[in-house]
């Protein structure tokens, strides 16, 4: 019986060990796929298979021809196939996990056409995140953009005036206000303080490769800021695509604008590029007949150059400069910049600004250690800018440095990884208004975690955390987590929580209120504000499921997110006459949900439809109320078509649901906006291969907000406001345009 018994227990010990040795082990391989496009030239090819011979393991390259596949570690080749092409097939070996292929010249086919429609905005299944890819094409459908124009077209996204007189606009995500979201240049810190509003107009679409934007808490190797999400804006690279661009662009509102894009290839090792844009509002409009400038005069010149270096054994550098120099004059019809501020005089506005920056990135990668590489960025910011808004004065400086070390690994194979790194960030802010003056220096050290598992192509789950310590406010602990699964090949649920700490800036995030007779009330200590960093943590869960209706492509996705705010800096317009900003007593939250489908009609016609609903609320001075100039409702369409000889047509249209008006003194119980509609158009056409014309307008309807300024008859009067805008303040917008490349 004994003997028995130790038989039986051996036997199942044995299939125990068995069945743990027979999972397989696996490990991610990266890699591109090209074409050969001239002598020595290489193109990405996009849509090529990739796969293990004999199996139904397998993917396709993306836009860029860049692929990543799990794979046993027992497959012993790949097989790269695209139709037309040579198929070819790699050898494996031990410690190589990046591959690239140049598939040969296409074969001779008889009375075959292969046509492939690229998605100008695309959200891919793999990554743990759910990150909407938009390229250059989306950006071209609005001609002449900067950052805070860039959005039309994506519903993730709101873009809203801040005042009616400054002409600037800011975004909105997930129902909270612009400087809630984290904007990166490449991953560093871009928009933020003192340019949180106004840095959105110093990067003109021309210049962007593409951009990544995610809803919701990311990744700690980014930072502790992020609240409502982060958009990773991509420059062009000086080694691909075209030599040089040039972009002219005039509307019949006066604004004039050019932009220049070139890029040299010294050697194989080094390359720089040069941006450069010129803009210029001449012409003076009052659509609404108020008596006020439907935007300010004014001049902007931004020059960037970068330079990029790759060394042998994986070394890799980037350097940059770039510089900005605007100015803006607006206000009443009649005035003139300098005019004195008085009672009786015309009311004037303007806003001068001067910045620098300068970046480095420096990288190693470890040919002879898989996937492990370290990196070191760097940036340095000074913005200085001076604003006047009638008899009120604003002026600022900020002078930021920040570096972030990662070092990147595996732990056995690519089912497990990890980044580690030290963080530190430098914020000194000097601003003079009216006749206070406000000093802070926060000098915020940190150190950061993360760990990353992947399961085949089944489920992948992110853990961060990361450890600051506010020199002002002290040490505070970031923890962050993602999870990704997918049940189906064409099928991913995504899932995340986080934390996110930032201090307000309120009165650059608060320009809007400048223009306007409101008094601010702000907590003083010392020579700072008297009030505590921001706090929110925000979870959210989103499906997104690709599919292929006769023979089209198509994606369907819904998300949902919840913000909830630990401490808030609120900004209180609930009183007419008068801002004031304090600390949140009691809750503030916000729900975001969202679906969107996007499905190529017929050949050539794509077809973009969302709707987007909003709950945001606040407690203001101990009463709960919606959050005030935030539509709950949005409607959206966009349709795309491009015919075989280089037309190209887009339209967009969208529903804005009424939003809440707070009380004033010509309406004490406050009041909702109605409900509108805008539609934007363009048009354009490509004559060669390098001269490109596009024809366009803004805001088709021609609905403008009745009476944006109110009390504009008396603006040094107690009831000028211009800072209550729910709705488009300027009219139709006709546009014309020419883009000219050298390949």
């Amino acid at each position: 019986m004994n003997y028995m018994n130790r038989l039986l227990f051996s036997g199942i010990s044995l299939l125990a060990c068995s069945s743990v040795l027979a999972q397989p082990t696996v490990r991610q391989v990266t890699g591109a796929v090209y074409e050969k496009n001239g002598k020595d030239k290489k193109q990405a090819l996009p849509g090529a298979t990739v796969a293990i011979p004999g199996t139904a393991t397998g993917t396709q390259t993306s836009a860029d021809g860049s692929f990543s596949l799990d794979i046993p570690d027992s497959a012993g080749r790949l097989v790269i196939s695209y139709i037309g092409y040579d198929p070819d097939t790699v050898q494996l070996q031990a410690g190589n996990n990046n591959i690239n292929v140049v598939l040969k010249a296409p074969r001779r086919l008889k009375e075959v056409v292969i046509k492939q429609h690229l998605n100008t905005t695309r959200i891919g299944l793999m990554k743990p995140m759910k990150v909407e890819e938009i390229g250059k094409g989306e950006l071209l459908k609005a001609a002449c953009c900067n950052l805070s124009e860039s959005f039309e077209t994506t519903p993730s996204v709101d873009v809203a005036f801040t005042d009616a007189v400054s002409g600037y606009k800011q975004i909105q995500m997930l129902g909270l206000a612009g400087p809630y979201t984290l904007i990166t240049r490449e991953n560093i810190p871009d928009v933020r303080g003192l340019a949180a509003i106004t840095g959105l107009t110093y990067t003109p679409g021309i210049w962007i490769e593409g951009m990544q934007l995610s809803k919701g808490t990311g990744s700690v190797v980014n930072g502790y800021e992020s609240v409502a999400g982060q958009i990773n804006i991509e420059l062009r690279k000086p080694f691909e695509d075209e030599k040089v661009l040039l972009n002219a662009y005039q509307n019949g509102q006066g604004r004039t604008e050019g932009n220049f894009y070139g890029r040299k290839e010294f050697n194989k090792k080094l390359s720089s590029n040069l941006f450069a844009n010129v803009s210029s509002q001449w012409l003076k409009t009052d659509q609404n007949n108020d008596g006020f400038l439907d935007q300010p005069l004014g001049n902007q010149f931004v020059l960037l150059n970068r330079w990029f270096y790759h060394g042998n054994n994986g070394l890799e550098l980037q350097a940059g400069i770039k510089g900005v120099y605007k100015t803006n004059t607006g206000g009443q019809w009649a005035y003139h910049k300098g005019d004195e501020q008085l009672a009786g005089k015309p009311w004037g506005f303007e806003l001068n600004t001067k910045r620098a920056e300068g970046w480095a990135k420096i990288g190693k990668i470890f040919p002879d250690k898989p996937a492990t590489s370290i990196g070191l960025q760097l940036s340095g910011v000074y913005h200085n800018q001076d604003a006047l808004y009638g008899q009120r004065a604003y002026d600022a400086t900020q002078k930021s440095l920040y570096a972030n070390l990662i070092l990147q690994s595996i732990i056995g194979n690519t089912n497990h990884g990890f980044k580690l790194g030290l963080s530190s960030l430098v914020d000194d802010y000097n601003e003079g208004f009216e006749l206070d003056r406000f000093r802070r220096t926060e000098i915020v050290p940190g150190a950061f975690a993360e760990y990353t598992y992947t399961y085949l192509e089944k489920f992948t789950a992110v853990a961060g955390l990361r450890g600051d310590y506010n020199s002002l406010y002290g040490g505070f602990i970031t923890p962050r987590l993602h999870l990704r699964y997918a049940p189906f090949k064409k099928t991913a649920l995504r899932v995340s929580i986080g934390r996110a700490q930032r201090t307000a800036n309120i009165l650059a995030e608060n320009m809007g209120y400048m223009a306007s007779s409101r008094s601010f009330i702000i907590p003083v200590k010392g020579n700072n504000y008297d009030l505590q960093p921001e706090v929110a943590w925000n979870t959210g869960v989103n499906l997104t499921q690709k599919f292929m209706l006769n023979y089209r492509d198509g994606s369907f996705g819904v998300d949902y997110y919840y913000t909830w705010f630990q401490n808030q800096v609120v900004a209180d317009a609930e009183v007419p006459g008068q801002v004031s900003f304090y600390n949140l007593h009691g809750n503030s939250f916000a729900h975001s949900l969202q679906a969107q489908l996007d499905y190529e009609l017929v050949h050539n016609l794509s077809m973009r439809l969302a709707y987007r609903w909003y709950n945001v609320m606040t407690r203001y001075a101990g009463v709960m109320k919606e959050k005030p100039l935030v539509a709950a409702n949005r409607a959206f369409a966009n349709f795309g078509y491009e015919t075989n000889n280089s037309w190209k047509f887009d339209y967009t249209i969208q529903w804005i649901g009424t939003k809440r008006i707070p009380s004033l003194y010509s309406t004490p119980q406050g009041y909702r906006s109605p409900s509108f509609v805008q539609m934007n158009a363009q048009v354009s056409k490509k004559f060669r291969n390098d001269l490109e014309l596009y024809l366009g307008g803004e805001n088709l309807t021609n609905y403008m907000q009745p009476n944006p300024i109110l009390g504009s008859g008396d603006p040094f009067g107690k009831d000028f406001d211009a800072s209550m805008i729910w709705g488009p303040v300027m009219g139709r917008n006709i546009y014309a345009g020419i883009r000219y490349s050298i390949k």
